[in-house]
């Protein structure tokens, strides 16, 4: 959608990516780290097994790995800054902050006297940065300028990575229940849980539709229509199937089509 108004710029892409993988596999860690010192990863838990829980790394070795990824990122996006806001200092400063505030989001997860994600607030801190920091924030470092028409691609994105959060911890009610994890779906019951799918699918194909009926285009900007079908695939499957092991594999399909749901809404946007 940058590149669609000519201020993509390569660099800034590059360094953008690098820093978002650095904060996701920091997430990972994180996460891997938080539920072994809690004690949720136990033999009652149904998800696959995490490094620490298997006994291939130890607790003081994860959280070595914690910093030094949180080092990287931090590096990353500070380069990132500089490449972006070179002479001015506020934006910086700003953009530092929601930096800083990432990093503290995909640690503080699970890590802590009390992660948010054992209290149920996952889901609207990933809305926030997997949605409007994400879309948005990336879009202001090519643009220089804060795009209002990004917002609805930006929520649409956002809540697809709810999806995958909420499949993950549908998968593991029953071991999230016992542990005293109060996600969204322990809150809500297992029935509810999968209404609520429902909703955030439906959600971010309103919002994508919202999008281009108010920025019309060409026909290409409803190429993200082709994905939907996967969506559906993957409301049925959270409906009806009751083992974890049969449903992990759609965690993962959910998280692949939200890429491929990207990509195509950007080719979609490209002006041809």
């Amino acid at each position: 959608m940058a590149y669609a108004k000519e201020g993509f710029q390569w660099s800034i892409f590059s360094l953008t990516l690098l820093t978002t993988l650095f904060l996701q596999v920091l997430s990972n860690l994180a996460n891997d780290y938080g539920d072994a010192v809690s004690g949720l990863d136990n033999e009652n838990r149904e998800g696959p097994a995490r490094t620490i829980q298997l006994g291939l790394i130890t607790k003081e070795q994860m959280k070595k790995a914690l910093i030094i990824c949180s080092a990287l990122a931090l590096i990353s996006g500070c380069f990132l800054i500089w490449l972006s806001f070179q002479d001015q200092f506020l934006l910086a400063v700003l953009f530092l902050v929601i930096g800083l505030s990432a990093i503290w989001a995909a640690i503080s997860y699970t890590v802590g006297e009390n992660p948010y994600g054992y209290a149920g607030f996952g889901d609207i801190f990933v809305l926030l940065f997997f949605g409007f920091v994400g879309v948005l924030g990336s879009s202001f470092l090519h643009l220089g300028y804060l795009d209002l028409s990004m917002v609805l691609p930006a929520i649409s994105c956002g809540l697809l990575a709810v999806g995958v959060l909420n499949v993950n911890n549908i998968r593991d009610i029953k071991s999230d229940r016992e542990s005293g994890k109060k996600s969204i779906p322990v809150r809500l019951g297992r029935s509810n849980a999968v209404h609520y799918h429902g909703l955030i699918l439906i959600s971010s194909l309103v919002f994508s539709i919202a999008h281009n009926l108010l920025y019309p285009s060409s026909y290409l900007q409803w190429l993200f229509l082709l994905i939907t079908p996967m969506w559906y695939i993957n409301f049925c499957a959270v409906r009806t199937k009751l083992d974890a092991k049969e449903l992990d594999p759609y965690l993962k399909q959910l998280a692949i089509s939200t890429l491929l749901y990207a990509i195509a809404f950007g080719i979609g946007q490209l002006p041809f």
